[in-house]
């Protein structure tokens, strides 16, 4: 392949390949994950960067400003870090409103003080008319790592049970709906919003957290194939325990989409030792943003001499066997 396809930014197989073969090897980059952890002499710092070119910029639950900041505070968030900073770069194309730019600002600023991040430096560059699509915006965020946090793959064991924090799907579908003028009843709102203080809440239960993921670009299933890769391990879930909304899975349906690759922007999977399962759950679902915090699966050990896999059992009793998105199902989505 000798051209960049709109597959290669699914977070799927084209996007882990190019990144494999091209963009890894030429830098310094050893860990791949959401963020990547510095050691300083005195402390570990986590930094990130990401881009964002939804369309369009304006979607049922939010826009292009608080996606961006809730993104970047979410892979800081997921490796176990305290966001503190972020940076913002904003790609203007020339006729973009006034107005507009001031709605998406005030976004940002009222998202990152929820949080408790600040925005502390930028850039802003302008575009000829036809050159753009309104506005892009890079965000890249700082943030530190506390003492006896150590998340990460080289945890991960058999036995060990997955979570996710919330229902599945709503992000992608929403972004899809309102770009292709399609209702669904009741609406589908996304789910961008930060986990900062949700991860914060959970790291609290000692011993719990294995590591942490969010499910962006190619949804719960690629996020959990990556897992199963990364860590020589099988993953096996139950399609009965999913917590997809009904308009969600409706709208798959009518589309001819898999909600398990559907992009989401509030939600996380979380490994978790299987003793402290429960009383994570109930920690999560204390709050609004995980108040439908479900036991999906487990961590298994693989069968000899086979590959790791992701297996859901489903509801009519088969197995299906999940893998890593190939394409782009949605495109421009964050």
């Amino acid at each position: 392949m000798d051209k960049i396809l709109l597959g290669h930014g699914s977070g799927g197989t084209l996007m882990h390949r190019l990144i494999d073969e091209i963009t890894a090897p030429s830098f310094d980059m050893i860990e791949l994950n959401d963020s990547a952890t510095v050691n300083l002499p005195h402390s570990r710092l986590a930094f990130t960067t990401d881009s964002y070119v939804v369309s369009p910029i304006f979607f049922p639950g939010g826009n292009i400003g608080d996606l961006a900041v809730n993104g970047t505070i979410n892979d800081l968030a997921v490796v176990g870090a305290v966001p503190l900073f972020l940076s913002v770069g904003f790609i203007l194309e020339e006729g973009l409103k006034i107005d507009t730019l001031k709605e998406i600002i005030s976004t940002m600023s009222k998202s990152a003080k929820e949080a408790g991040v600040s925005i502390i430096t930028g850039d802003t560059k302008v575009v000829d008319k036809g050159k753009g699509d309104g506005i892009y915006i890079n965000t890249s965020g700082i943030g530190y790592i506390p003492d006896g946090i150590d998340l990460g793959i080289h945890k991960v064991k058999s036995g060990d049970k997955v979570i996710v924090s919330d229902m599945i799907g709503r992000h992608g579908i929403a972004v899809l709906a309102e770009r292709n003028g399609l209702s669904f009843e009741p609406p589908v709102i996304s789910d961008t919003t930060s986990l900062n203080k949700l991860t914060a809440s959970i790291l609290d239960i000692k011993g719990a957290i294995k590591m942490m993921r969010d499910p962006t670009r190619g949804g719960v299933a690629t996020t959990l194939k990556e897992i199963a890769l990364q860590s020589r391990l099988n993953i096996e879930i139950d399609e009965r325990l999913l917590p997809i909304p009904p308009a969600v899975n409706g709208a798959c349906e009518l589309l001819g989409l898999d909600p398990l690759y559907v992009a989401n922007e509030g939600l996380l999977i979380a490994i978790v030792d299987s003793k402290k399962a429960n009383e994570v759950i109930e920690v999560m679902r204390r709050q609004k943003i995980s108040k439908n915090a479900t036991i999906i699966g487990e961590v298994l050990e693989p069968q000899k001499n086979k590959d790791s896999l992701v297996i859901m059992n489903t509801t009519i009793g088969g197995r299906r066997v999940i893998d890593m998105l190939t394409g782009e199902q949605l495109t421009r989505i964050c």
